[in-house]
């Protein structure tokens, strides 16, 4: 009967310990599956360790392409004692030239109003008066209106530019300016000298590490800067010149080459 009670009693404080020892076990093969599933994300052991040992290159890619749209603005005023009357003859040049615009093949999408405005007109008047004799000062009359509008025009085939810009003139068209010529989709260009900005970086990593007797390990670091887009339109003055004359005939408009730059930094861990 006591040898009974004693087996009972050892299985009684056996039990617990064989659980928590089970338990022990389970717990720490989560942590070692937690821990090899975080090695496998990194590219190799150490990689989310920030490199201490490094070196900065840069590189530049340039690309040169002709410009395949071309855009300007067109103005016109008209003064009136009254806003109607004002308002009206600046209409109906405006509509005329849009309308022109429209016959020479530029979508509507592409003719953009950017400003209109109304604006009074006043003169500076001194009274007259006698010698020794107190004079009046002199005040501002209102002697009419000027009414605005200037629309932007995008031209998608820059071989017409000089013909409309001439068209615009002879149709009433107060001032043309701000032509520029741009290239109406650039990402697959700025990727073009994005990768000859790399390249360029990449040989010169090589040429320092060898002369470092360094290895390159990997990339650390990147950073691009794009460059501006010079507008090289030779002779433009004398273009420029022929719109405000309104010459009839039409102005020659040269668009010449954008050039489209990459500026790019990049940093390899060596070792």
């Amino acid at each position: 009967m006591e040898e009974q009670s004693v087996q009972e009693i050892i299985k009684a404080t056996h039990w617990p310990r064989t659980a928590a020892a089970w338990a022990l076990g389970v717990l720490a093969l989560f942590l070692l599956v937690g821990t090899l599933s975080e090695l496998k994300s990194y590219r190799f052991i150490g990689s989310g360790v920030t490199a201490t040992n490094t070196i900065t290159v840069s590189g530049e890619g340039e690309v040169f392409a002709v410009p395949d749209t071309a855009t300007f603005t067109v103005t016109v005023r008209e003064t009136a004692k009254q806003v109607k009357d004002a308002q009206d003859a600046a209409t109906k040049k405006g509509n005329d030239i849009i309308a022109y615009l429209k016959e020479a093949g530029i979508e509507e999408k592409d003719i953009k109003t950017i400003d209109y405005s109304i604006s009074p007109q006043y003169e500076w008047t001194q009274a007259a008066c006698a010698q020794g004799v107190y004079c009046p000062p002199g005040k501002q009359v209102l002697v009419g209106y000027q009414v605005s509008q200037t629309v932007s025009v995008k031209v998608r085939d820059t071989k017409k530019a000089g013909d409309l810009l001439s068209g615009v003139g002879s149709r009433g068209a107060t001032e043309v300016s701000g032509i520029s010529f741009t290239i109406d989709d650039e990402d697959a260009l700025k990727a073009e000298a994005r990768d000859k900005a790399i390249t360029q970086a990449k040989e010169k990593a090589d040429v320092l590490a060898e002369s470092l007797d360094v290895s390159l390990v990997r990339i650390v670091g990147f950073y691009e800067n794009e460059g501006p887009m010079p507008y090289y339109a030779y002779g433009m003055g004398g273009a420029d010149r022929a719109v405000s004359s309104m010459a009839k005939e039409a102005p020659q408009v040269p668009v010449g080459e954008n050039k489209i730059v990459s500026n790019v930094n990049v940093t390899y861990e060596i070792r």
